[in-house]
């Protein structure tokens, strides 16, 4: 990806996004998902809770970088942990 003067970790970060979307489009076209209500107030597919662990999970590094004083693994930490909550009871 030199064309794109990305680093290496932006590279892999991109592409585990981009795999993740293939994945999940994948899982979608095998067995399309049904809404179902879990903790979150609003009944979800598994496309969406995707989409809203992801976002939350860039939410968790914002803050952790701007207001604490912990390394950034702890971030990426919570965020799989709350990735893996929200994705089975989400």
């Amino acid at each position: 990806m030199e064309w794109m003067v990305w680093t290496t970790p932006t590279t892999i970060f991109f592409s585990a996004i981009a795999a993740m979307l293939a994945g999940m489009t994948a899982w979608e076209v095998a067995s399309p998902s049904i809404e179902r209500k879990g903790f979150l107030p609003i009944a979800t597919t598994r496309g969406d809770r995707l989409f809203i662990g992801l976002l939350s999970a860039a939410y968790i590094h914002l803050l952790v970088v701007g207001f604490t004083p912990l390394s950034i693994w702890i971030a990426f930490g919570a965020a799989i942990l709350w990735m893996l909550v929200l994705m089975r009871w989400g």
